[in-house]
């Protein structure tokens, strides 16, 4: 069963707005513009040129509206949440994951970044919300889909104790990956969340006296360090939790994650989702020739982030008796 007749399909609700101390936000008509880009914005940005898209006026509603209109849809599963602690092959997983018609791959949307950060939403409220947004996000637009999966940011490991509270049943992914080749990722071409006070540094833990007394580049090993203890703390405590982790190859990522979202594709799914991985992740007519660091070593205190790195590792083997 989908929602083609009713007047809300294919409307999505895309941004968070903050105005005179109230919160609204902003749709977005999607037409059948399906979620295949390696970020939700990459789709959004294709929706534009739609003409309910181009006119002059936005379509903007309440909170209430919002939640009021999520139970008008019908939804496909949620399945999982996954984190990551960035440059570790989120992408590919998730472009992977993405290639199966039977799949709702939503990639880092910022409107669960703008709910859970907003200041102006208690967090009963925002339980509720992230709820209604994913039931948006995720309705039943095509006959085959079944599966709604979710990449959040990196920095969202720090809320996973709230998000199990709101989604105590579902299964939560933690990818991460060695931490030389993750901060060589970010030399290249570094992510905001790793230069310092783009982000607050507060979500991630870090006080301004730390950062006073690091460098730019230490800085990412910092965050990452904080990532890594995340995961660690995180995983310990909760029952419904695997651990993915990138050098063991990507293929055996997926074959692991499938297993535990406990949901059974059919072959030709499964096949494309690892005929995916020959591409590269950010652009699938590219074939993936593996990633080209640089040689020369960074300037980094590797110390404290290759002790949580190798706790991590270490840990693998609990998965099996868990």
């Amino acid at each position: 069963m989908e929602n083609r007749n009713h007047a809300l399909s294919n409307w999505i609700p895309y941004k968070l707005i903050e105005k005179d101390k109230e919160v609204y936000f902003e749709w977005i008509y999607l037409d059948d513009i399906r979620y295949a880009d390696p970020f939700f914005d990459e789709t959004i940005s294709k929706c534009w040129k739609h003409s309910y898209n181009s006119k002059p006026f936005k379509v903007v509603t309440t909170v209430e509206n919002l939640i009021d209109w999520s139970n008008q849809l019908i939804a496909v599963e949620l399945k999982s949440l996954i984190f990551h602690v960035s440059r570790c092959g989120s992408t590919m997983l998730s472009q992977s994951l993405a290639s199966s018609s039977e799949n709702v791959m939503i990639s880092e949307a910022p409107i669960i970044d703008e709910i859970l950060r907003c200041d102006l939403i208690d967090l009963d409220k925002k339980g509720i919300l992230l709820k209604s947004v994913l039931v948006l996000l995720g309705q039943k637009r095509f006959p085959e889909q079944k599966n709604l999966i979710i990449k959040l940011d990196a920095w969202h490991i720090f809320n996973a104790s709230y998000l199990r509270s709101i989604f105590p049943e579902i299964p939560f992914g933690l990818l991460y990956r060695n931490p030389d080749e993750v901060l060589k990722s970010h030399q290249k071409r570094t992510g905001m969340h790793m230069i310092p006070n783009v982000l607050p540094s507060a979500i991630f833990g870090i006080t301004a006296k730390e950062i006073s007394k690091i460098s730019f580049q230490q800085y990412g090993a910092l965050v990452l360090e904080k990532y890594f203890q995340g995961f660690l703390d995180f995983y310990q405590k909760d029952q419904n939790t695997i651990k993915l982790n990138y050098n063991e190859g990507m293929q055996s990522v997926i074959e692991n994650f499938v297993s535990f979202i406990d949901t059974s594709y059919p072959l030709v799914e499964l096949d494309k989702m690892y005929g995916r991985l020959k591409r590269h992740s950010k652009d699938e007519n590219a074939i993936f020739k593996g990633d080209n660091f640089k040689e020369e070593k960074l300037q980094i205190d590797f110390t404290d982030v290759n002790r949580l790195h190798e706790k991590l590792n270490n840990t693998l083997l609990e998965d099996v008796v868990r």
